[in-house]
């Protein structure tokens, strides 16, 4: 019984995989509706055209949509600014259900993914030729990817215990009827690392942004190493991507703009989970909840916290990713108040900040391809590893590399003789990773693998009635997420994380 309700979600990955835009060209593949897996995986097109329903998954709105949910809408980022009947919001204000639709429905997307990483690594053989090498290797990126995710989210982090406590089942094969139990969050990391040395070697092909290869591999890697605190190793995945050649951060003036281009055409995107016009899911997208301009809930706002930290440089080009909406008059200009200053538009008593990361891609309101890897990550991995290991110039320098690029210069700079009122090198690095990646999923990890508290004393319904603040200890039991408790009356090996 246990098998066939396994088998009812992971075998349908083949019927249900789409083609991701610009692809098809380059497959000679067959219609297989109605085909076996056997059959449409016995041919190297069908193990193309099954890697390709492998990248539809991690696409899927119950993974992309809810793995944002629950890394980005948990940080100190977001202020929420209503109540919602979206699960969202147990993710949001730390008061989570065993039962959640998010985290069930991300789970069960993510071992299908899994599943079908593995059908084509059991079946596609090394070696016959680069072609298919990479394929191989990009289906050994994917499984490296998806485990990552999903340790982070129902795992404590890493550098809390080195890896101590329970992460999650780790899945390299295709037989349904193995359940294993929760393997540790340090044996997860090893078996992540070696998939992604694995593909790394096999990957040879210099494919676009929406698909993995070896520098794909690298940086992932660099993020891994980064978060298990092994920090040369850190700086050595992140030196493989920077000197690659093959990216290249977008100008100052183009920063703005950064997430409203095609990830193929952006030169400083590593990967991306790439969407055309067609997957458009409008008032379903990510970026619904953010901004509202015909399309959108435009519900989740920018903090006071980061709107105060952004705004400590007026000339920080960043601070354009934060949109502050006005009340209009009936002609549509802009009301003021006596003193003649625009007037915030609210919701519910909250002052509406647009955030725009996931908005206005090819000018379509709600059309956006999650930047998952990109290269200013790689500098400010590069300058936390350096500050954790005492290198405080090189780390330094990085940050302000960054700084520059956001249009910041001179006392906006940081010098190992000024670091402008924090206390450490570390410090000054994670403001910045702060400033840089906010609303692009990292910052949560960031705080608590850093052994920090989540800070949220801001305004937000995350506040409990009569209290004014939210403080989440790095030790707190709802840094991570409830196993879904329907896949523990699945596998009863799975046991549960802490109350």
């Amino acid at each position: 019984m246990k098998s066939a309700t396994y088998k009812k979600y992971i075998f349908p990955y083949l019927l249900g995989a789409t083609l991701l835009g610009g692809c098809a060209d380059k497959l000679d593949i067959k219609p297989y509706d109605g085909l076996t897996i056997d059959q449409t995986t016995s041919t190297p097109e069908g193990l193309k055209a099954a890697t390709i329903g492998n990248y539809t998954y991690i696409k899927d709105e119950y993974y992309v949509r809810n793995y944002h949910f629950m890394a980005e809408f948990p940080s100190d980022n977001v202020s929420l600014s209503g109540t919602t009947s979206d699960p969202l919001f147990y993710a949001y204000n730390y008061r989570h259900l065993k039962t959640m639709a998010v985290t069930t429905n991300f789970f069960r997307k993510a071992y299908q993914a899994i599943y079908g990483t593995n059908v084509v690594i059991e079946k596609l053989k090394e070696g016959q030729s680069p072609e298919l090498d990479q394929v191989l290797g990009e289906n050994y990126f994917l499984r490296a990817m998806v485990h990552f995710d999903l340790v982070n989210l129902f795992g404590r982090p890493y550098a809390q215990d080195n890896g101590a406590s329970p992460g999650i089942m780790i899945r390299s094969n295709t037989d349904v009827n193995d359940l294993p139990a929760r393997s540790t969050v340090k044996e997860v990391y090893d078996f992540i690392i070696a998939d992604l040395d694995k593909a790394a070697t096999l990957m040879q092909s210099e494919k676009s942004s929406s698909f993995a290869s070896k520098e794909v591999a690298y940086a992932l890697l660099s993020r891994v190493y980064l978060y298990m605190e092994q920090n040369e190793k850190a700086i050595e995945m992140a030196n493989k991507v920077i000197n690659s050649g093959r990216y290249s951060l977008v100008s100052t003036a183009d920063l703005p703009k950064y997430f409203t281009v095609a990830n193929e055409t952006n030169k400083e995107t590593i990967f991306a989970i790439k969407h055309t016009l067609k997957d458009d899911r409008e008032w379903g997208a990510i970026g619904s909840m953010y901004l509202s301009d015909g399309k959108g809930w435009g519900e989740m706002y920018a903090s006071e916290s980061y709107r105060n930290l952004i705004n400590k440089y007026p000339q920080d080009k960043r601070r354009e990713f934060i949109v502050p909406v006005y009340e209009k008059n009936a002609d549509g200009t802009v009301k003021t108040d006596a003193s003649g200053n625009p007037i915030l538009a609210k919701r519910n008593g909250f002052p509406k900040y647009y955030i725009t990361k996931y908005s206005y891609q090819e000018g379509v309101v709600t059309l956006s391809s999650p930047v998952y890897l990109r290269l200013a990550e790689m500098y400010l991995t590069r300058a936390e590893a350096n500050a954790k290991l005492s290198n405080d110039q090189a780390a330094l320098d990085d940050v302000n590399l960054i700084r520059t690029r956001a249009g910041l210069s001179n006392d906006a700079l940081f010098t190992t003789g000024d670091l402008k009122g924090y206390a450490s090198v570390l410090d000054v690095v994670l403001e910045e990773r702060h400033l840089e990646f906010a609303y692009e999923g990292l910052r949560k990890f960031d705080v608590f693998r850093n052994k920090r508290t989540m800070v949220r004393n801001y305004p937000g319904t995350h506040i409990l009635s009569g209290q004014t603040t939210q403080e989440i200890p790095y030790t707190d039991s709802r840094v991570v997420f409830f196993i879904p408790e329907q896949e523990i009356v699945l596998n009863p090996k799975l046991v549960q994380n802490p109350d």
